[in-house]
């Protein structure tokens, strides 16, 4: 380790010109990666749901769908802007009532379901279907040209005009909610470091590490939107603790050596020794994720993991270089920090562990059974602003036509006639159902078959599969329209056993299903790895155990806090906290426990070394705690993206809870089993 030191020492000027270098393909890396912003693209393929979507698309030309929502326009214009919108690319289809009949024959002739479901006295609906995916850049872009084409005129809804909505946002704010972790996150070290220039020195080291970590994920092929608005976050506040452990061991190294290069040296190889420890620890967490069937995870998971090990990197060669090359300019900024002394704090957790461990045990069962109730939402339109124009699409669907979610029913199109009607009659008694489509739907007892065009026909049938379209009044994601989902399902595999039902709330109920078990999953492997690495590390069994507890307590007191305030949290939340809170902020844990293994085998005294232990301990956790809440808090204020402004309100809330749960609770249950642990440890003392 101290040949590697001295030899990045030596190479510095090398090791600063590549990296500024690396950062040209990074930068074009990460602006050709795409952005996925759809979540449900990240449910397993072999769901059924899913290969309905794949037999919509493939087979019937039907991938992306809306309905568009004209107010207060004559037929004939309305008839005008179907053939401005069929005339957008990837627009497949357009289905509104000339599509059967002229506009100069009433409407009178559809059967009253159909011409009451899609007409109000003051409005119309048309059905667009697309030829490319949900998400597809493609249909993002569609959705865009027909808004600008209809001058606005109309309200698009469904799914795809969400992700539109979204992605526009997103592209809106996170420049600046990014630059607000940035600049919260400076300020506060400036203050309670000790030089003014050194937190800018770390900007530049981790900032680089980002670009490298968001430039490579080009070799992923896309990324998920809320790992693009996390990742920045998330490195920031983790890989912060390395940089400031690089900076404190220089400081102390400059004591020991007259060379300014010989003493980066040796804190290069003690910042690596104990970094590696720690960093694994929270690539582990990240790591986690990856096991999510729900692949969002794996995700989030990979590309954090990989962010952090970047960070490593670039804080033991980048960041050593330009600490050496501004040596004369930090020394002149250098000022008193503002961080408190944690001496009170330290005394009175020793002096009072006993009855603190007890709080410690105690808060565990109704911390487990609060956070196990906390309330989730499912569907997007939770996760973005009320205001937006597919919100207000959404809501006048609601309103004006009774219908929130469209289901697609594929079947065999050797099914009877008869059979057809005896199914469309089951699910329009169905609870909830405002109208079922089919090719009957539109034939009715004034229209034969023979009559009705080709493009109807070529909705409805293609490739020895029919399909049906089936509107609910129920909101996707509620207990109403999941039970209805499975009554459905239970009619369509009557007539046909090979039927698929697919759509935007069957696949948000599949959701529920997969993201109940991937929590589950995820926090036990988690926690089995990261125990398994803490065991490693100090040659213990109890340790690992005492540390993963503290962690755990802190991340199910944080959930807790949503259960007891009534706020309803993104389902992916809970997972992202266990993982990312337990990785990142044990490492709070194995500093304080590490002092108090090397204080005690200097002294013998478990007391005085733990005393010692957490004093000094107390003031690296309290600014790296402190740098990882300014981040994440910051954005949390500013950011209109329900998903990533609640994750950052509990990754925030996460980090002051953990460090209170290692500052105030940890030296305790350190001292009172620390005779237990030497006996389950080797070379403890």
């Amino acid at each position: 380790m101290i040949k590697l030191g001295k030899w990045i020492t030596k190479h510095r000027v090398i090791i600063l010109i590549v990296a500024v270098v690396l950062l040209i393909p990074s930068v074009l890396g990460m602006i050709a990666t795409r952005i996925n912003y759809d979540m449900l693209n990240y449910l397993p393929d072999t769901m059924e749901t899913i290969q309905g979507q794949d037999i919509l698309l493939n087979d019937f030309g039907k991938g992306a769908f809306s309905m568009i929502i004209v107010e207060d326009m004559e037929p004939k214009d309305v008839s005008a802007l179907k053939e401005k919108i069929e005339a957008v690319d990837h627009v497949d289809s357009v289905i509104w009532y000339d599509s059967i009949a002229d506009i100069s024959i009433p409407m009178d002739i559809l059967p009253d379901k159909i011409k009451d479901a899609f007409n109000t006295d003051h409005s119309t609906v048309m059905a667009v279907f697309f030829d490319t995916s949900t998400s597809a850049d493609e249909t993002m872009d569609a959705i865009n040209t027909i808004r600008d084409v209809t001058n606005n005129q109309c309200f698009v809804s469904g799914m795809s005009a969400m992700v539109t909505d979204l992605k526009n946002l997103c592209e809106q704010e996170e420049p600046i909610y990014v630059a607000i972790a940035v600049v919260l996150a400076v300020v506060v070290m400036m203050l309670f470091m000790d030089s003014f220039l050194i937190p800018l020195i770390f900007l530049a080291s981790i900032g680089m590490a980002i670009l490298y970590n968001l430039g490579s994920n080009y070799f992923l092929g896309e990324i998920s939107y809320i790992t693009k608005a996390l990742s920045a976050i998330l490195q920031l506040g983790v890989t912060m603790d390395y940089s400031i452990f690089l900076w404190h061991s220089y400081n102390e190294q400059r004591q020991k050596y007259d060379d300014h290069k010989d003493a980066m040296a040796a804190a290069i190889s003690e910042t690596l020794t104990s970094v590696i420890g720690s960093s694994i620890t929270t690539v582990a967490g990240f790591a986690a994720l990856c096991f999510m069937t729900f692949t969002l995870g794996r995700d989030l998971g990979f590309v954090m993991a990989k962010g952090v090990i970047l960070g490593v990197i670039t804080v033991v060669t980048f960041l050593p270089a330009l600490i050496l090359m501004l040596d004369n300019v930090i020394e002149k900024t250098r000022h008193k920090s503002l961080a408190p002394k944690f001496n009170k704090i330290s005394d009175f957790a020793i002096k009072h562990r006993r009855v603190i461990a007890i709080i410690f045990l105690v808060l565990f069962i109704p911390s487990y059974f609060l956070q196990n109730n906390v309330k989730k939402y499912y569907n997007m339109d939770k996760a973005i602003p009320q205001d937006l124009p597919s919100i207000s699409a959404l809501n006048t669907m609601k309103k004006d036509f009774n219908m929130a979610t469209t289901h697609f029913i594929i079947l065999d199109d050797k099914i009877t006639e008869a059979n057809i009607n005896a199914l469309t009659s089951e699910l329009n008694d169905v609870e909830g159902v405002t109208n079922v489509l089919s090719l009957n739907s539109f034939i009715g007892t004034a229209i034969p078959s023979a009559m009705l065009p080709d493009s109807i026909k070529e909705i409805c049938v293609q490739d020895g599969k029919q399909l049906m379209m089936l509107n609910s009044s129920y909101s996707a994601a509620t207990d109403e329209e999941n039970a209805q989902i499975e009554k459905i399902t239970s009619i369509v595999k009557k007539y046909d056993e090979g039927g698929i039902l697919t759509g935007e709330g069957v696949l948000t109920k599949d959701l529920i299903t997969v993201a109940e078990k991937d929590f589950v999953v995820t926090g036990a492997i988690s926690m089995l790895a990261i125990f398994i690495l803490v065991a490693i590390v100090f040659k213990s069994l109890l340790i690992p155990l005492i540390l993963v507890a503290s962690i755990e307590l802190a991340i199910w007191v944080n959930i807790s806090i949503s259960t007891l305030t009534g706020t309803t949290i993104c389902f992916i939340a809970p997972t992202i906290i266990s993982c990312v809170q337990l990785g990142a902020t044990v490492d709070y844990a194995i500093l304080m426990t590490t002092r108090f293994r090397e204080e005690l085998q200097k002294c013998g005294d478990k007391l005085k070394a733990i005393k010692i232990a957490a004093k000094e301990s107390s003031r690296s956790i309290f600014q790296s705690a402190l740098v990882f809440f300014s981040a994440t808090f910051g954005v949390y204020c500013i950011c209109d993206i329900d998903i990533v402004k609640g994750v950052c309100l509990m990754l925030a809330r996460g980090s002051v809870i953990s460090a209170l749960v290692i500052m105030v609770m940890l030296p305790g249950i350190l001292a009172i089993c620390e005779g237990a642990i030497n006996k389950t440890s080797i070379g403890w003392r």
